[in-house]
C-alpha cells in the first residue's frame, strides 16, 4: 500500500539539503533527555527540547488577534509578540516590501544599466550554477529582455571552472560576446582578480551578491551586497536572487522616471516572483521579512503555471496538486534544477527557466528529469559506499568528525551525501572526490559549531576554502589529507562542547491529540511558508495508542492513532518516515513528537500526524 497524497513524493525525492535543518530560532528550553536506539541499531542521545514560551504574551496575543491559542504560542516564539508584528507576519504582502534604496552602490548601478539599454549595449550576465544563481540570472534576464536590452547570460561548470567570475572569463568569454557590461548575479563579491581584468578590457562590472564579504572590495563599477558593513538597508538576509530582484525594482522605476515605458509595457514583477521563491527557498535563507514575502508570493505564481519551464517541471516531477508549498520546491524542483549542475551544465536550468514555449520547456525538463535520476544513482553509490566503510570501520564513530575521501566519488554530488552523512551520525562530515593532485571537498556542520572556523584553523593543509558556519567547500592535495582530519578533529573537539554532538528535537508545544482540530491545521497554514528560522512546528502528544500500524516502502511506518485514555476519541491516520524498525511493535507511545498537516489528494484534504519520534512501550 502506498502513501496518500504528497508524501508519495518523500519516499522517491532526495534533497538532504534540507533534511532537518540545521538553522533555527533560539528557544529558552526546559530540556529533557531520552536514551533510545536510533535508527539501524545507533545509540543516540535525544533531547526533546521543549518551548518554556511566555504565557501572559501568548494570551495578550490570542485576544487581540483572536486566533487559536497555538498559533499565538508559535508567533511568540517566533519573537512576533506585538499585534501589529504577528499580523504584518501572517498577511505578509509584496505590498509591504521595503524599498531597495538602502542598497549600496545601487545608484551608479542602475544608470549604468540604464545607459547600456538606450545605447544597445552588450550585456552578460555572469551567474552561478546552484539554484539561486540560476533563477537570479533567469530574473534579470528576463527582466532586461522586456526592456529591449541586448543581454546574455554565462554558467560556469562547476567541475572544470569552479565558482565566481575570474580573469579567464573575462579574456574567454566577455571580451568575445563584446560586452560592454557584466553583472554578476550570486557571485563576485571576491572577485578583484577579474574586476581588474575587465576594467584593462575597458569592460564595467556591476556585482550584485549575498555572500559574506569584506573590505577591500573588487574595483568594480558597483558591488551590490547587503552584506557590506557600510550597507544599512536591512536587506542582509536576502538570497542572490533577492538582491537580483530588488535591482530590478530598482531599474523599472528609474525607467519609469525617464519616460521609458511610454508607448512599452512595464513589466509586472510579480511575475518574476515564482523565480524568487525558488532560489529562495532553496538556498535555505531565513524564511522571514522581505523573504517570506518574496517565497509567500512566488509560491502563488509557481502554482498558477504562467512560466513554461516551470510548469513542464511541475509536470516532470508529478505535482498535481494546488497549492504549492515549499516542501514541493525544496524536494521535488530545486533538485532537479540543482541536478544540471552537479552532473552536467547549470545553463540547462536557465534554459529551462526562461524558456517560452511549452513544448520547448517539456524537452528541457525531461532532460533535467533524467538528469536528477542519474543523480540519484550517483548518491545512492556514495552512500552505499559510505555505509560499508563504516561497517568496516566502525572505530570511525569514536570521532568527533567524520573526513573520509574516495577517488571514484562524484564531486558534484558528494554536497548531497556528505548532508545526509552529518544527519545520521550528527557531526561534521567531510566527504572528498579525489582526482589526480587534487581533491575536491564538501563539508557540513552542526548546530553550535562554527564549521568554517574550524577549517579555518586548518588553512595550512588545505589549496582552497570557501564557506560559512554550515557548509563549506575545499580544495586539498592528496598527501595532506591525514594532516587535515587530524587537525580538523582537534579544531572541533576544541570549539564544541559534548552537548554539541546530541540530536534535538524542538518541540514548540504540547499538543494532545484531543486538541487537534481542523481549525488548527487551518490556521497552521497561515504560518506557511516553512523554512529557516520559520521552521515547520513540531508538537508533543502524550499517552498515544496506537489502533493500527503497517509498513509502506523499506523504512516507513503508517498508523492509525488516538488518545490512549480516550477509545471514544477521534483517530487519525499518520505516517513516520524512516521509522526504527525495534519500535514497530509499539502498542503505546508515552510520547510522541509530531507535526500536523493537511493531506491534499485527487481533490480533498485530510489531517495528518507526520510523526518525528516516538518513545513508549
Amino acid at each position: 500500500m502506498s502513501i496518500p497524497g504528497q508524501y508519495n513524493h518523500l519516499l522517491r525525492e532526495c534533497n538532504p539539503k534540507h533534511d532537518h535543518h540545521p538553522i533555527g530560532f533560539q528557544f529558552r528550553f526546559s530540556i529533557e533527555v531520552i536514551r533510545r536506539i536510533g535508527y539501524k541499531g545507533r545509540l543516540m542521545e535525544k533531547c526533546w527540547q521543549i518551548s518554556n514560551v511566555d504565557r501572559a504574551a501568548v494570551t495578550a496575543l490570542k485576544q487581540a488577534l483572536g486566533c487559536h491559542p497555538v498559533i499565538a504560542t508559535l508567533l511568540v516564539n517566533r519573537r512576533l509578540t506585538s499585534p501589529e508584528q504577528a499580523d504584518a507576519f501572517l498577511h505578509a504582502s509584496i505590498a509591504h516590501l521595503r524599498p531597495p534604496t538602502g542598497l549600496k552602490d545601487l545608484e551608479p548601478a542602475v544608470e549604468r544599466v540604464v545607459r547600456a539599454i538606450a545605447a544597445g549595449e552588450n550585456i552578460l550576465l555572469f551567474g552561478d550554477y546552484d539554484v539561486d544563481g540560476t533563477t537570479a540570472t533567469a530574473v534579470l534576464f528576463d527582466f532586461l529582455k522586456a526592456c529591449g536590452a541586448s543581454v546574455s547570460y554565462y554558467i560556469p561548470h562547476r567541475l572544470t571552472e569552479g565558482y565566481g567570475l575570474q580573469s579567464r572569463h573575462i579574456a574567454e568569454v566577455a571580451v568575445p560576446r563584446r560586452a560592454a557590461l557584466v553583472i554578476t548575479v550570486d557571485c563576485g563579491s571576491n572577485s578583484h582578480a577579474a574586476a581588474d581584468a575587465a576594467r584593462a578590457a575597458g569592460i564595467d562590472v556591476i556585482i550584485t551578491d549575498h555572500h559574506h564579504v569584506s573590505p577591500p572590495l573588487p574595483q568594480a563599477l558597483a558591488v551590490i551586497n547587503p552584506k557590506r558593513q557600510d550597507c544599512p538597508g536591512g536587506l542582509s538576509r536576502l538570497a542572490g536572487v533577492g538582491v537580483a530582484f530588488f535591482v530590478a525594482v530598482a531599474l523599472r522605476r528609474r525607467l519609469r522616471e525617464t519616460g521609458f515605458w511610454a508607448g512599452r509595457t512595464e513589466p509586472n514583477l510579480r511575475s518574476l516572483c515564482d523565480l524568487v521563491a525558488l532560489g529562495t527557498i532553496a538556498d535555505m535563507v531565513p524564511l522571514l521579512e522581505e523573504n517570506r514575502i518574496l517565497a509567500r508570493t512566488g509560491l502563488e505564481v509557481i502554482g498558477s503555471g504562467r512560466r513554461p519551464g516551470l510548469a513542464a517541471l511541475m509536470e516532470a516531477a508529478g505535482i498535481t496538486h494546488r497549492p504549492m508549498d515549499a516542501d514541493d520546491v525544496a524536494f521535488r524542483l530545486a533538485p532537479r534544477l540543482n541536478a544540471a549542475g552537479r552532473i552536467d551544465h547549470a545553463s540547462r536550468a536557465v534554459d529551462l527557466l526562461t524558456a517560452d514555449r511549452m513544448d520547448t520547456a517539456r524537452g528541457l525538463a525531461h532532460a533535467l528529469n533524467q538528469l536528477n535520476a542519474s543523480r540519484q544513482e550517483i548518491e545512492r553509490r556514495i552512500w552505499d559506499d559510505l555505509e560499508a566503510r563504516i561497517a568496516r570501520q566502525p572505530d570511525l564513530l569514536k570521532r568527533q568528525t567524520l573526513v573520509l575521501a574516495h577517488p571514484e566519488w562524484h564531486a558534484g554530488v558528494i554536497g548531497i551525501a556528505a548532508s545526509k552523512m552529518m544527519v545520521r551520525y550528527h557531526r561534521p562530515v567531510v566527504l572528498i572526490a579525489l582526482a589526480g593532485r587534487s581533491g575536491r571537498g564538501s563539508a557540513r556542520g552542526i548546530p553550535g559549531i562554527d564549521l568554517f572556523a574550524c577549517l579555518s584553523a586548518c588553512r595550512m593543509h588545505l589549496e582552497e576554502l570557501g564557506g560559512h558556519a554550515q557548509a563549506a567547500g575545499l580544495r586539498i592535495h592528496p598527501d595532506r589529507l591525514e594532516d587535515f582530519q587530524q587537525a580538523f578533529e582537534a579544531a572541533v573537539r576544541g570549539a564544541a562542547g559534548p552537548e554539541a554532538f546530541i540530536p534535538h528535537l524542538s518541540i514548540e508545544a504540547e499538543v494532545g491529540l484531543a486538541a487537534i482540530s481542523e481549525d488548527l491545521a487551518d490556521q497552521l497554514e497561515q504560518l506557511m511558508p516553512f523554512g529557516a528560522e520559520n521552521p515547520e512546528p513540531l508538537f508533543m502528544a502524550r499517552q498515544v495508542a496506537v489502533i493500527s500500524s503497517s509498513r509502506v516502502g523499506e523504512h516507513h511506518r503508517r498508523m492509525v492513532l488516538r488518545p490512549a485514555a480516550a477509545p471514544a476519541q477521534r483517530t487519525f491516520h499518520a505516517i513516520q518516515f524512516h521509522a526504527d524498525p525495534r519500535q514497530e511493535s509499539l502498542t503505546h507511545f508515552e510520547r510522541m513528537a509530531y507535526r500536523l498537516r493537511w493531506n491534499r489528494w485527487n481533490g480533498s484534504k485530510t489531517l495528518q500526524l507526520v510523526v518525528e519520534a516516538v518513545s513508549g512501550r
